[in-house]
């Protein structure tokens, strides 16, 4: 038979995954490095197709539509729905919304499995739909993108389940590194917003997929930070209460923003109109508001093309992270922001909430800045410019951390970004507020809430994976009593209660397990106790039992729902031999235990 190149390329890769998989080291740093490569590589093919089509639609667009002025900006956001509606339809609606959701979805239920096609299709839909004006971010695609390489990765490489989890989060944290420059901040994001907790089992492959990944990105785009501010400070110790309390105000606002998000969504889910179609409804309300505030189109930050097809080098939030804007246009850009990025999504549109979860959060911030500047000046910066773009940074980090319930992402993630030290310690003090206020109110963030919504448990879910990380050899009982089966009943009802146990082990004279003896199997033949019953005659001689180093959670789904106290822990290579017992202590203790692994 005549084999493919997609033959030779899987036999390959198979053959390399087979040559290192007894290295659990090697084959972490090289598979990891792997996608992290093509995760850089895809966030810069990302950013440049973002571009090419912002000329399209933005450059081009104004010469097409001439004859209709700066007014042409209200047909480019239709025109741009009708394009990536459809394809997102018909071919892969796993890239609709926002996309971590969907890695989060596929980690947690879903085996780390993710759809090959689901990388271009993102990719085409959310540079098409941030292009044509989409109020939504480049950083959620871009870890679906990335997450989506991972897991083709490890499915091409027929890897086990734990080790196609660790290629999508790998996946996800290259794109968000070579995306932002921010190799940590990519790290700490898919531990802490994807995963939801720290597993030092797979931080090493994390770590070098997110180096990797900001390497690549360097050769393209350079090493400059995501965002260039001025020289902030504090400019008193007292100024940390006006900072805790911007971020209690932002915790509120993504409160209100989540709220609206998803109430915006459900309107437009009982829309009359072919799911297709629905974008394109989205962006007549988009292109309306873009008429009026041009800002709030694509990004809002770095370089691109604006009304009138100009390329400019800075969007709304480098503005006022400057201090240069007005306490009305702050408090215009945020509101007109908040409803742009929900009718985008809502309506079926693909990009991400990362973005204009900094765009809303700096608003916030300049413009409590400014208020703050004027009612208590001899706290603040001396200048209103100072004190306003000092408070937008900050705003930004607790508006993000509140929306996706990342405080530790949003600190570091920040501060990757702009290079700056100086406003660590207001940082921390209002994302912490925010995340107090957010969490107090609802545990879920914007992404687990999507879960919520579909009805994915991802809470209980993490309590399986808790168990899942515990091996049975780490917490078994190693010395259980057991009985023989020529013991006589009435003698095993005395050792029952003796001994507070409601069963045990049955091992023959050649120490080779028989089966298992419960006080249930005693009471089922107390009725009719004949003499000379023994302990073989009544016990299960076909017990479930479990395997040293196999997962409490698995050895515990063997049981079905049926209330066993206790499993017989045997020897792989000689299910004959009993090395202990799993029991309802021991399954507790491996809980507390895996909860204090957690962070």
């Amino acid at each position: 038979m005549r084999l493919t190149v997609e033959r030779y390329v899987d036999l390959g890769l198979q053959r390399i995954w087979s040559a290192v998989r007894g290295s659990e080291v090697t084959a972490g740093i090289l598979l990891a490095a792997v996608v992290g490569a093509f995760a850089g590589l895809g966030a810069v093919a990302f950013r440049e197709l973002i571009t090419r089509f912002q000329w399209v639609f933005f450059n081009r667009g104004a010469v097409l539509l001439d004859v209709l002025g700066d007014n042409y900006v209200v047909v480019i956001p239709i025109a741009g729905a009708l394009i990536f509606g459809p394809l997102i339809y018909f071919v892969a609606r796993e890239a609709k919304g926002e996309g971590p959701p969907e890695v989060m979805e596929a980690v947690a239920v879903g085996g780390g499995r993710i759809r090959s096609r689901v990388a271009i299709v993102k990719a085409l839909a959310s540079s098409i739909c941030i292009g044509s004006g989409g109020s939504v971010g480049r950083e959620g695609p871009i870890v679906q993108i990335g997450a989506s390489v991972g897991s083709t990765v490890g499915q091409w490489l027929r890897m086990p389940e734990g080790w196609v989890k660790t290629m999508v989060l790998c996946g996800a944290a290259g794109g968000i590194s070579a995306t932002f420059n921010a190799p940590i901040g990519g790290v700490l994001f898919a531990l802490e917003v994807l995963q939801r907790r720290f597993v030092p089992g797979n931080l090493v492959s994390l770590v070098i997929s997110s180096v990797t990944a900001d390497a690549v990105a360097h050769q393209f785009l350079g090493q400059k930070p995501s965002f260039s501010i001025t020289a902030y400070r504090m400019a008193s110790h007292w100024e940390i209460l006006p900072y805790a309390l911007l971020g209690i105000i932002a915790g509120l606002a993504a409160l209100l923003f989540v709220r609206f998000f998803y109430r915006v969504e459900d309107l437009f889910s009982v829309v009359r109109l072919p799911g297709y179609l629905k974008p394109a409804l989205g962006g007549i309300v988009l292109g309306l508001i873009g008429m009026h505030y041009a800002e709030v189109f694509g990004v809002g930050y770095g370089e691109g093309y604006t009304v009138g097809g100009v390329f400019m080098d800075s969007g709304a939030v480098d503005t006022a992270l400057l201090g240069e804007m007005t306490l009305k246009m702050t408090l215009l850009l945020m509101v007109m922001k908040v409803v742009a990025t929900s009718v985008t999504l809502g309506s079926g549109g693909s990009g991400g909430v990362f973005a204009p979860s900094l765009f809303i959060g700096s608003m916030l911030g300049a413009a409590f800045g400014i208020v703050m500047h004027n009612l208590a000046p001899g706290i603040t910066s001396d200048t209103v410019a100072e004190t306003s773009g000092s408070y937008a940074l900050v705003g930004m980090g607790a508006f993000f951390a509140a929306t996706v319930h990342g405080p530790i992402t949003a600190i570091i993630l920040l501060f990757e970004m702009t290079r700056d030290y100086a406003l660590i310690l207001p940082l921390m003090t209002a994302v912490v507020f925010s995340l107090v206020v957010a969490r107090g109110v609802s545990r879920e963030s914007i992404y687990t809430l999507r879960l919520v919504r579909r009805g994915v448990d991802i809470h209980r879910q993490e309590a399986a994976d808790l168990l899942s990380s515990v091996k049975v050899r780490q917490v078994m009982t190693r010395s259980f009593p057991t009985v023989s089966p020529s013991m006589p009943v009435s003698e095993l009802v005395n050792k029952l209660h003796e001994s507070g146990h409601h069963g045990f082990p049955v091992v023959d004279e050649s120490g080779n397990l028989v089966g298992v003896v419960t006080l249930e199997d005693v009471e089922g033949v107390m009725s009719r106790l004949e003499p000379g019953l023994t302990v073989g005659d009544i016990a299960n001689k076909s017990p479930i039992v479990a395997y040293p180093d196999q997962s409490i959670h698995d050895a515990v789904a063997q049981l079905g729902g049926r209330d066993v106290g206790r499993i017989p822990v045997v020897d792989p290579r000689n299910p004959k031999r009993l090395l202990g017992c799993l029991r309802r202590h021991d399954i507790i203790r491996a809980y507390s235990r895996a909860l204090g692994n957690r962070v």
